[in-house]
């Protein structure tokens, strides 16, 4: 007589799976509409990475071969974004008058205070990114995150005069509780998470709300360039198509669409020239009155007015 134990359960199978809990699954279609700024449809913003990194410990992009610690090459490849690229790229934003979202390590505060005061002076937006890119959030305790949120939060305040609304963690690495931790570091948004093209509120433990701005990881420079082999070109063509098609489908409801800048990247005078070419087609649809240029912490501001 066989065991009953033996006895495959074939609910067993089909067990709900492993979930977030964060927010439940919304398809683009079934929400409800609302306009930005102006009566614009598409809301456009730049988000541009100054990092720093550790010499001869710690993670960091690769853009040549690797080398036993201390890597010069690569080391020196990302600084060039610091000392060169991000002025570069900031002529570029001034030339054009675009507003940018400076998503900043705040070891740059010791390293390079002067580029930061020149992005303040700007009348950009200062969002937190880690102390360093050196080190995975990830990695850290409840306790030990707690301390870097809190920390870069009373950092960049204490430099730029205003407090952080944002924050996108170094290498977009989370803990299980980092969304519950930045709503009760004083956070209202994360750029973190890549899974919608309109704003989303994410549930915390504290109740405290805290909404998810769309960060791209197609439009950014990194994984388009350094991943994928795509050049200036190829990447500045992308920006290009992603913002002619995205302005077709925000006919149908508002959307978001960030473009992540790396200036160590970007910033090569080559590429330099083909992200010129894209900045100039969005700043002429802005001109026109078809765009919404602006900053995630903006869209924030919209969104969390609205009763949606």
């Amino acid at each position: 007589m066989p065991n009953p134990l033996d006895t495959p359960n074939p609910d067993s199978l089909f067990t709900p799976l492993a979930g977030h809990g964060r927010f439940g699954y919304s398809a683009i279609h079934d929400r409800p509409d609302y306009s930005w700024p102006g009566g614009a449809r598409l809301a456009v913003y730049l988000g541009f990475n100054l990092e720093h990194f550790a010499f001869g410990e710690g993670l960091g992009a690769c853009l040549g071969p690797t080398s036993p610690e201390p890597d010069v090459l690569n080391f020196a490849w990302r600084e060039y974004g610091n000392r060169v690229g991000a002025w570069r790229c900031l002529e570029l934003f001034d030339a054009l008058e675009l507003p940018a979202a400076t998503i900043l390590n705040t070891a740059l505060y010791e390293h390079a205070p002067g580029l930061l005061e020149a992005c303040v002076r700007r009348g950009d937006e200062m969002v937190a990114h880690g102390h360093t890119n050196a080190v995975r959030q990830s990695v850290y305790n409840e306790a030990d995150e707690k301390l870097l949120l809190e920390g870069c939060f009373e950092r960049i305040m204490r430099h730029s005069g205003s407090a952080p609304r944002g924050w996108l963690s170094p290498w977009i690495s989370e803990t299980r509780v980092t969304p519950d931790v930045l709503a009760e570091s004083g956070y209202r948004y994360t750029l973190n998470w890549c899974h919608d093209d309109q704003p989303q509120v994410m549930r915390t433990r504290s109740g405290q709300t805290l909404w998810s701005i769309p960060y791209p990881q197609e439009l950014n420079d990194i994984p388009m360039v350094v991943a994928r082999h795509m050049d200036g070109r190829d990447f500045a063509d992308m920006v290009i198509d992603n913002f002619d098609e995205m302005v077709l489908q925000a006919r149908q409801q508002p959307l978001v669409m960030g473009v992540a800048l790396h200036p160590y990247i970007v910033g090569q005078p080559y590429r330099l020239r083909h992200l010129r070419r894209a900045l100039e087609h969005l700043a002429r649809a802005r001109d026109q009155g078809a765009v919404w240029i602006t900053t995630p912490g903006a869209i924030y501001e919209h969104v969390s007015g609205l009763h949606l």
